[in-house]
């Protein structure tokens, strides 16, 4: 296991992750798709923002926790759906959402998982769960998954809505890796060259339980990694509209949440079709190479929806002070991608543990730097410019609106920054 008291930031289990997983799998988790210009710029857009320090406002009293949907959790994040969690580590999937129980945070179940919502179940009964849903052209296999976790009591489905167009990975053509996995000489012999990942997570697979499969899919498309061609594949549903959201919110009893919103219009839409929450999501740069850094269009969609329903963020955060800067500008939480699964890989429920515990360190050490106390004290009021998608005269006075509601320990309202600033 990685010395985990040596890996100071995410970008340290980063490099610990690599040198323990093959090339094709450490590939399909941290690249993005075609050229990779999303996903850079997911980091530059956070990188961009600039806060104002703020001190000497009784920062002892602190509380990093917050309520999304009408229930506390510890941390300001989850952990986002993340299929190849069981590929990083044993039952990696389990060792994940101990890790997000024990620290008090949402744990999201990717449908392509290697383990079945009854054994998160089973493993974490009492914690918050969430499980997140590519629609397939088959509308009976996806409420076959839908009715499984509604009748575990599962707290939220989340709909992904950015599949049909499907993916650019060339950087997984070119190394050979493809889930389910074809053998191909390329991708074997990255495999053996990782004999410590081989013993550690596929032997274990094949001694207790043999070869994983996707095994939350019906059992017609159940296939193991490595023999998808033995099973019918499903197909994309490409002819899917916001009437078939309106079906879900029909069908699942309680919070249903939209994935992979990138506008005003889409996020509008979701709620119009009975979301309660909405995912402000490009895929972490995995999905549309030219799509915007949601951190940038974040104020549009807040903007469009206000309070009807949750705004939740993903995609390239990798420090605290990232969720601060999402929680300003007007999200609820973020959720988590690489990051966890990083720390999955060097060390199961510890290393997942230990990429909680850095972005909570981070996150509490800038709410002193910028003068907050406790989520409800975050606004634009940190910011040291107007960042991108807070231009507009709506937008503008919106700042004006969540300036006016922010305050300090003190119980005086916080100060915006100089109009000489923005």
């Amino acid at each position: 296991m990685t010395n985990l008291d040596r890996c100071y930031n995410i970008f340290d289990l980063r490099e610990a992750a690599q040198r323990r997983l093959p090339k094709g799998i450490f590939e399909y988790v941290d690249k993005g798709t075609e050229d990779g210009i999303s996903l850079e710029e997911n980091r530059a857009a956070f990188q961009r923002i600039k806060l104002r320090t703020c001190f000497l406002n009784d920062w002892s009293k602190r509380d990093l926790g917050t309520e999304i949907f009408g229930q506390r959790i510890n941390l300001p994040f989850g952990i986002a759906p993340t299929g190849s969690a069981g590929l990083m580590w044993y039952q990696g999937e389990i060792e994940l959402a101990r890790a997000a129980a024990a620290a008090g945070i949402p744990f999201t179940l990717a449908m392509g998982a290697l383990t079945s919502l009854e054994e998160i179940t089973k493993a974490v009964p009492d914690s918050r769960k969430w499980f997140q849903l590519y629609p397939w052209e088959d509308e009976a296999g996806n409420y076959e998954m839908v009715t499984r976790a509604r009748d575990l009591g599962w707290e939220a489905l989340v709909v992904t809505i950015d599949h049909a167009p499907g993916r650019g990975r060339e950087h997984n053509e070119r190394n050979g890796f493809s889930f389910p996995f074809t053998p191909n000489m390329t991708a074997t012999l990255d495999m053996a060259m990782h004999p410590g990942w081989m013993w550690r997570v596929m032997r274990r697979y094949l001694m207790n339980e043999g070869m994983p499969t996707n095994a939350n899919f019906p059992e017609r498309y159940r296939h193991s990694v490595i023999d998808g061609k033995k099973r019918v594949r499903p197909q994309r549903f490409e002819a899917m509209t916001w009437e078939h959201i309106r079906k879900f919110r029909d069908f699942w009893p309680r919070k249903l949440i939209v994935k992979s919103i990138l506008s005003g219009d889409q996020a509008r839409a979701a709620v119009d079709a009975g979301a309660d929450g909405i995912v402000v999501s490009n895929h972490g740069g995995r999905a549309f190479d030219s799509a915007i850094a949601t951190i940038d269009i974040l104020p549009e969609i807040v903007e469009a929806v206000g309070d009807r329903c949750t705004v939740i963020l993903d995609s390239g955060v990798r420090r605290g002070s990232d969720i601060l800067k999402a929680l300003a500008l007007g999200a609820k939480m973020v959720l988590v991608g690489r990051a966890t699964l990083y720390g999955t890989a060097c060390g199961g429920q510890a290393g997942a543990a230990r990429a909680i515990a850095i972005l909570a360190g981070e996150m509490e050490r800038a709410f002193g730097y910028v003068g907050v106390r406790t989520v409800s004290e975050i606004g634009p009021h940190i910011f040291a410019h107007r960042p991108l998608g807070m231009e507009s005269p709506a937008q503008a006075a919106r700042l004006q609106r969540m300036d006016s509601n922010h305050r300090s320990p003190s119980g005086n309202r916080i100060p915006s920054p100089p109009s000489g600033v923005w």
